[in-house]
């Protein structure tokens, strides 16, 4: 299964990487290597990952950085819809569902 992103995520995404490498140079190289990480365990096995919306949309923790990849499974792709942080405004990116 392959993976692509919501057109907002994308910026969320960006905008982390370059958060990070401005904190630390190489921080942002980090949290790539994380993000694509738990790209790849979705891609794996979608399904495995805790529900957060009927039917088809879940999460995966990063596991270095305190953010969610919330993303839908459809039938041949995985689609992430935000990088949430894990404490704030935990549902803003509930209204792309039905984007």
């Amino acid at each position: 299964m392959n993976s692509g992103f919501h057109r907002a995520a994308i910026a969320e995404h960006l905008d982390q990487v370059a958060f990070y490498e401005s904190q630390v140079a190489g921080l942002g190289a980090d949290y790539l290597l994380e993000f694509d990480a738990a790209i790849g365990r979705v891609c794996a096995a979608p399904e495995r990952f805790p529900l957060v919306a009927p039917p088809n949309i879940h999460k995966i923790a990063l596991r270095r950085f305190p953010f969610y990849v919330i993303y839908r499974v459809q039938a041949t792709q995985v689609v992430v819809l935000a990088l949430a942080h894990q404490r704030r405004r935990p549902v803003y990116w509930a209204g792309r569902i039905g984007e």
